[in-house]
C-alpha cells in the first residue's frame, strides 16, 4: 500500500493536462525554461563532483548559487512550484556550507531526487502541461534541513516522485479507506493559473544571468543550410569537370590550329611553285621582276592566302579563350575556397558537446538503480569531445538502452558483489575519444558479463543456433543484437522483453558506425560504438569493379596493397599489413558483381578495411582516388540493404553508391564454405569496350555516338600514344584506329600492340582517307583485321564491328 501510495502521489495532475497560460506570459516562461535546463545540466554536473566529495564547498556553493538562480527565475515567470521546491533546496545548502546541518549519507540521493524532480517539472512546463506543487518533497528538505524527523509518507512519495500514476491506482486508494494526511493530500489536487501567490521577493531573488552573445537557430534551418552548403559543393564539382573538359577542348584546338597552319604552309609553297612553273611556260619573260612580283596570282592562290588569315584569326581566338579559362580557373579556385570555409564553418555549428547529453543519462542510471535496489555510481572519460547533433540526437535513446542494460543485466546487487570481493558500489564507465573521422564511444561496466550458456540457450530455442554449432565467444556475444533477444527469466520494466540491443545495433548502422562487444565472465562487459563525426560531409576512397564506381569511407580503410595472381586460389592465404592479418574477400562477390579481375594489372589491387576487430582485403579492379564528398540519404528503402551507407553526386551528375563493406564481409563470413556464393569468372564484358583512336575530335565523337547507340561502351585517345597510355588501365574488346596522327601514327600503335602479350588480341579496323592499295597490304601485313575507308557507312562499320566481336546484330536493340 505504501508503494500504490507513492505512485498516487508522485503525480497529482493528468499527464495530459495543459498548462493554464491565463495569467503567465508565454514568452517569459519559453525564457525561463531555457535557462532552467541550462542551469540544472550544470547542476547534475555538480551533483557529480559532491557524490565523489561530499564536503566539498565550493561545489555545495556552485549548486546553491544555480538553485537560487533557478528560483528567481521561477518565481518571476509565475511557475512557483519550481521556484517553492529550488527554495527549500537552497535552505539545506545554506546549512550545510554555513556548517549548520550536516549533509549526511542521504542528502545526496535527496539532492538528486530533488533535481530530478526539478528536471521533469520543468520538462512538463516547456511541453505546455500543468504541474503539481510537491509538498511531500518540500516537507521532506524542511525536515532535513531543521534536522527533524521525516514524515513516512512524505519520504515514499519524494522516493518514487518520477513514477507517474494512473486513475486506477488513485481509485485503488479510495477503496482501501486509506486516510491521507492533509498535507499529503494537497499535493494531490492539480494547481491552476500563477499556480500560488508570490511571497514577496528580496532584491537578490530575481537575479538572472547576463545573457551570453549566442543566436539560437531552428535545428531544421540549420540543416537545410548544411543541405544547401553540401549542394553549393557539388554544382562546384560539376562545374571543375566542365572547366577540364573545356581546357581539353581548348588543347584539341590548339593541336587541330597547329595542323591546318602546317597544311598552309604546304598549300602556299605548292601555289608559289606553280606560279613559277606557268612563268617558265610563257613566251614572254620579263626579267625585271620576279615571277611572285608581278602578283599573278589564280584563285587558288587567292584563297590560300584567305585561309592563311582566317588560320591566324582562330589562333588568337584560341588565345583569348585560353585567358578566359585562366581567368575561370582562379575565381573558381577563390570560390572553392570561400565554399569550403563557409561549408565547414556550417559543420561546426552543427557540431555540440557529448557532455549536454550527460545530465540526461546520469538521470537514467539513478532511475535504474533506485528501481532495482543497486548502488551504481556514473564514471566519464574525455565526454568533452563533439559530435554532430544528427548524431548525437540519434544516439541518445541507444545509449539510454545500453545503460538500462547495463544496471539491470550486467551490475549485481551489493550482496551479489560481495560474495564476488566485489565493492557494493557498482561501476558504469562512458569515454570518449575520435580516431580519424570517427568517434569512440565505450560503454562498460564492472558487473558479471555476459551468460554465453544463457545466450546459447536461448539462441538454440530460438533457431538461431544448431544444437552441434561450434561458435566463438565473439559469434554468441552478436546473438544479443537480434530483435527480441533476451536472457531474462522474468518480464519487468527495465529488461525481459528482449528489445534494446536489436535497437542499439540498428541505430548504429543506419549511422554507418559499428558496434563490438568484449565481455570477461566475472569481470564485466565492454561495448564500443564507432560513429561518423558528422553525417553529411566524408572523405571517401573510389573504387572501380568493372565499369561500376564504389565509393568507401576513408574512416574504415586502413590502406591500399596488391597481391599476386596466383596467391588468390588458396583458401587460407591472408594478407599481412601493419603487423596485422587481413583475410581475403573479392568486392565483386560481396556486392552480387562479377568477381575482379584487374585488366592490365599484374597484381591484384587490394582494399585494406577495418572495423572493430574485422579485417579484410578486399580484391578490387582499379582503385580510381580519394576526395570528399556529400553524403546524401538514400530513402529507407535502399538504405536497408545491408551494406549501403548512402549516396553521393558526381562532378558530372552521376550517382555512385557509398558502400559500408565490413557488414558485407561479416554477411559472407556467415555462409557455410560449401554454399557460399560463387559467380563465375566471364571471358568478355558484359558490354564490349570499343576504343576509338583518331586525331580529329569531330572523328571521335561521330563514331562514338555511333558506338553508342548501338550499346557499346567507349573508349577514345587522340594518337597512338595517348592510347597505349589508356590501356595500360583497360584492354579494350576492338580498337578503331586511324593512320596519321601526331606523335605516333596508326601503323606504330598496330605494331607496339601486336608486340605485347596483352594486346596483341585486340582485333583492329583501322579506318583512313588513305585507301591506296599500298597502305591497305601494310596494314595487313601488320596484323590490322579490317581496312575501311573515310567516310565510312555506318551500317558497314557496325557490321565488321559485330563480326570480329562475335556479337548478334540484335545487340544494338
Amino acid at each position: 500500500m505504501a508503494a500504490l501510495l507513492a505512485n498516487a502521489l508522485a503525480e497529482s495532475v493528468d499527464p495530459d493536462q495543459a498548462l493554464d497560460l491565463t495569467d503567465l506570459d508565454p514568452e517569459l516562461v519559453d525564457i525561463f525554461v531555457e535557462e532552467g535546463v541550462d542551469l540544472l545540466d550544470h547542476s547534475d554536473r555538480l551533483l557529480a563532483q559532491l557524490r565523489e566529495t561530499p564536503t566539498d564547498r565550493e561545489t555545495l556553493v556552485g549548486l546553491q548559487r544555480d538553485l537560487h538562480t533557478l528560483k528567481g527565475g521561477a518565481r518571476m515567470a509565475g511557475i512557483m512550484a519550481v521556484g517553492d521546491l529550488g527554495h527549500v533546496m537552497e535552505s539545506l545548502l545554506e546549512a550545510v556550507v554555513e556548517n549548520r546541518r550536516e549533509l549526511g549519507r542521504e542528502g545526496v540521493p535527496l539532492l538528486e531526487r530533488g533535481f530530478d524532480r526539478l528536471h521533469t517539472m520543468i520538462t512538463r512546463v516547456g511541453e505546455r502541461r500543468a504541474i503539481a506543487m510537491p509538498e511531500a518533497l518540500i516537507a521532506q528538505f524542511e525536515a532535513r534541513a531543521r534536522g527533524d524527523e521525516i514524515p513516512f509518507a512524505a519520504a515514499t512519495a519524494a522516493t518514487l516522485a518520477s513514477v507517474p500514476v494512473a486513475a486506477e491506482a488513485l481509485a485503488s486508494a479510495n477503496d482501501a479507506t486509506m486516510e491521507l494526511p492533509e498535507h499529503v493530500s494537497a499535493e494531490l489536487k492539480p494547481l491552476s493559473a500563477p499556480l500560488a501567490e508570490a511571497t514577496a521577493l528580496d532584491d537578490e531573488d530575481i537575479g538572472i544571468r547576463a545573457p551570453q552573445e549566442q543566436v539560437r537557430i531552428r535545428a531544421d534551418l540549420l540543416d537545410r543550410l548544411v543541405n544547401y552548403a553540401g549542394e553549393v559543393a557539388i554544382y562546384r564539382a560539376r562545374l571543375e569537370q566542365q572547366l577540364g573538359a573545356f581546357r581539353t577542348a581548348i588543347a584539341e584546338m590548339e593541336q587541330t590550329n597547329l595542323r591546318v597552319r602546317d597544311q598552309l604552309r604546304r598549300l602556299e609553297i605548292e601555289t608559289e611553285a606553280q606560279i613559277v612553273a606557268r612563268y617558265q611556260r610563257e613566251d614572254t619573260v620579263d626579267a625585271t621582276f620576279d615571277p611572285l612580283e608581278l602578283d599573278r596570282f589564280s584563285t587558288l592562290q587567292q584563297l590560300s592566302r584567305a585561309l592563311a588569315e582566317s588560320a591566324a584569326d582562330q589562333t588568337s581566338l584560341q588565345g583569348t579563350l585560353d585567358d578566359l579559362t585562366r581567368q575561370y580557373e582562379t575565381l573558381l579556385l577563390q570560390q572553392s575556397r570561400v565554399s569550403s570555409e563557409l561549408q565547414e564553418g556550417l559543420m561546426r555549428t552543427r557540431m555540440v558537446p557529448f557532455d549536454g547529453l550527460l545530465p540526461r543519462l546520469r538521470r537514467v542510471v539513478r532511475q535504474a538503480s533506485g528501481e532495482l535496489g543497486k548502488q551504481v555510481q556514473l564514471k566519464l572519460e574525455g565526454t568533452h569531445g563533439e559530435l554532430d547533433r544528427n548524431v548525437l540526437e540519434r544516439m541518445t535513446a541507444p545509449l539510454e538502452h545500453m545503460l538500462r542494460n547495463s544496471v539491470a543485466h550486467g551490475l549485481e546487487k551489493p550482496e551479489d558483489r560481495r560474495k564476488a570481493g566485489k565493492a557494493d558500489e557498482g561501476a558504469i564507465r562512458i569515454a570518449l575519444h575520435r580516431e580519424g573521422s570517427e568517434v569512440v564511444i565505450a560503454v562498460s561496466d564492472d558487473g558479471r558479463g555476459l551468460d554465453r550458456a544463457a545466450i546459447r540457450r536461448r539462441g538454440e530455442e530460438r533457431g538461431l543456433v544448431r544444437p552441434d554449432a561450434v561458435l566463438s565467444d565473439a559469434v554468441l556475444d552478436q546473438l544479443i543484437l537480434e530483435p527480441g533477444f533476451s536472457t531474462a527469466t522474468e518480464v519487468s520494466k527495465l529488461a525481459g522483453r528482449g528489445v534494446g540491443m536489436d535497437v542499439v545495433a540498428s541505430e548504429v548502422r543506419q549511422l554507418g558506425g559499428t558496434l563490438d562487444i568484449h565481455s570477461v565472465p566475472g569481470k564485466g562487459t565492454h561495448f564500443t560504438l564507432r560513429l561518423p563525426q558528422t553525417l553529411a560531409v566524408t572523405q571517401a576512397v573510389f573504387v572501380k569493379i568493372g565499369e561500376t564506381t564504389f565509393a568507401v569511407p576513408i574512416a574504415s580503410v586502413r590502406g591500399v596493397g596488391r597481391i599476386a595472381r596466383e596467391q588468390l586460389g588458396n583458401a587460407d592465404v591472408t594478407y599481412r599489413y601493419g603487423g596485422e592479418d587481413y583475410a581475403l574477400h573479392d568486392l565483386g562477390q560481396l556486392v552480387g558483381h562479377a568477381p575482379a579481375k584487374a585488366e592490365g594489372h599484374l597484381q591484384m589491387p587490394l582494399l585494406l578495411i577495418r572495423a572493430g576487430d574485422l579485417r579484410a582485403a578486399v580484391t578490387i579492379d582499379q582503385i580510381v582516388g580519394n576526395r570528399e564528398i556529400v553524403v546524401k540519404p538514400v530513402g529507407p528503402q535502399v538504405a536497408s540493404i545491408p551494406g549501403i551507407f548512402g549516396a553521393t553526386i558526381m562532378g558530372d551528375g552521376s550517382v555512385v553508391v557509398i558502400l559500408d563493406v565490413a557488414p558485407l564481409v561479416r554477411r559472407q563470413a556467415t555462409l557455410p564454405r560449401d554454399v557460399e556464393t560463387v559467380v563465375p569468372m566471364i571471358e568478355h564484358r558484359r558490354v564490349p569496350l570499343v576504343m576509338v583512336v583518331d586525331d580529329s575530335i569531330t572523328m571521335r565523337k561521330v563514331t562514338g555516338r555511333v558506338l553508342e547507340r548501338a550499346n557499346f561502351e567507349v573508349a577514345t585517345a587522340k594518337d597512338g600514344l595517348d592510347a597505349l597510355e589508356r590501356m595500360a588501365e583497360i584492354v579494350p574488346d576492338l580498337m578503331l584506329l586511324d593512320i596519321e596522327m601526331p606523335r605516333m601514327d596508326g601503323y606504330e600503335l598496330a605494331t607496339a600492340m601486336k608486340a605485347d602479350p596483352r594486346l596483341r588480341n585486340v582485333p583492329i579496323i583501322m579506318i583512313t582517307s588513305r585507301t591506296g592499295e599500298k597502305h591497305r597490304e601494310r596494314a595487313f601485313e601488320i596484323g590490322v583485321n579490317r581496312y575501311l575507308g573515310k567516310p565510312y557507312q555506318e551500317p558497314e562499320l557496325l557490321r565488321n564491328v559485330h563480326e570480329l566481336l562475335g556479337v548478334n546484330p540484335r545487340h544494338e536493340q
